[in-house]
């Protein structure tokens, strides 16, 4: 579990499509570095956030770490488009001290999105996004909240029917995130707030009204509130 509040920016010194050392699994791995700020305290096998991606430590030194990338991963996320010298966000899973500044992020990405536009907007930009999968557009609301490549964004417009939404990027964010050197056709990883998934989950659940199943949770809320109010469900 991540914040979205990305700590520092890496830079990719080395990416092995097939790298069969024990620490790369015999898979693609990626070597970042300049993370010395976030290692002091690393482990074999923390998690970590690269661009929004969850990702393991399977080899660390003091400023540099490596972590393994599985062919599902490079499908659906922008981390197969990288390339030595890429600069990547980064951020360490949260602990049982830390500050919850951004919304909870799980560091899976659901699609990913290209830049239609960036427009400066006095000393901020905004960046225009059409997801590849615009199914996931149903859990972007203005001014709620969304992981672009690791970063806790607040959406600023949404336009289902144009398939496209909107974020801001004041002066301060756009020195600490990757996303602001971004260009039209460059992609960025997108990571939807989970709640909505849950509430859609618990609607179609109530709405399905499975026959011989427990009444969903929705229902047994509902239910109550009526009751309380002296009206009769039915």
């Amino acid at each position: 579990m991540f914040t979205g509040i990305v700590e520092t920016i890496g830079t990719v010194s080395t990416l092995e499509k097939q790298d069969d050392t024990s620490s790369g699994g015999g898979g693609t791995s990626l070597t970042i570095s300049g993370a010395e700020e976030i290692l002091s305290d690393a482990q074999l096998g923390d998690s970590i956030s690269i661009n929004g991606t969850c990702l393991t430590i399977t080899e660390f030194e003091k400023s540099s770490f490596k972590v393994g990338v599985s062919p599902e991963t490079l499908r659906r996320t922008n981390l197969g488009s990288l390339n030595q010298h890429s600069r990547v966000n980064l951020e360490r899973a949260v602990s049982a001290s830390t500050r919850m500044g951004g919304h909870f992020v799980q560091g899976h990405v659901d699609t990913i999105a290209s830049v239609v536009s960036v427009t400066p907007d006095g000393n901020a930009l905004t960046f225009r996004l059409r997801p590849r999968d615009e199914g996931v557009l149903r859990f972007i609301v203005e001014k709620g909240y969304v992981t672009l490549d690791g970063a806790s964004l607040t959406v600023t417009q949404v336009k289902d029917d144009a398939g496209w939404f909107e974020v801001m990027l004041i002066a301060y964010t756009q020195e600490r995130v990757v996303m602001a050197a971004k260009k039209p056709g460059e992609d960025v990883n997108v990571e939807v707030d989970m709640v909505g998934k849950y509430v859609e989950k618990s609607v179609a659940g109530y709405f399905a009204g499975v026959q011989g199943q427990e009444m969903p949770m929705l229902e047994k809320l509902v239910s109550r509130i009526l009751s309380e109010k002296g009206i009769k469900s039915g």
